[in-house]
């Protein structure tokens, strides 16, 4: 494994969401074995997408998945988000 993904997980992670959070760090995971590279993610917390520095924050990924579990702290962290994917043409994925 010598391609480093990183994925930006846009939500607010809660261990006890076990059927949900939990699982989307396994399902990366079970995808990057598959494919022989590896991932990293990271949860992004929807407030700190909030305000000029959320760009510098989804910039440092390759591509982005909108966590479920609505409602998110913040509404307007996460669709700035997906605004982002859209505009920067990166990959984004919603569950």
């Amino acid at each position: 494994m010598n391609q480093l993904v990183t994925i930006g997980i846009v939500g607010d992670y809660n261990p006890q969401v076990i059927s949900s959070h939990r699982l989307t760090d396994q399902a990366l995971g079970h995808a990057a074995q598959a494919l022989s590279i590896a991932v990293e993610p990271t949860w992004i917390p929807t407030p700190s997408l909030e305000g000029p520095f959320g760009v510098e924050v989804l910039g440092r990924f390759d591509g982005l998945w909108g966590a479920p579990g609505s409602p998110y702290l913040s509404m307007d962290g996460a669709l700035a988000g997906i605004r982002f994917a859209r505009e920067a043409d990166r990959p984004f994925i919603a569950t």
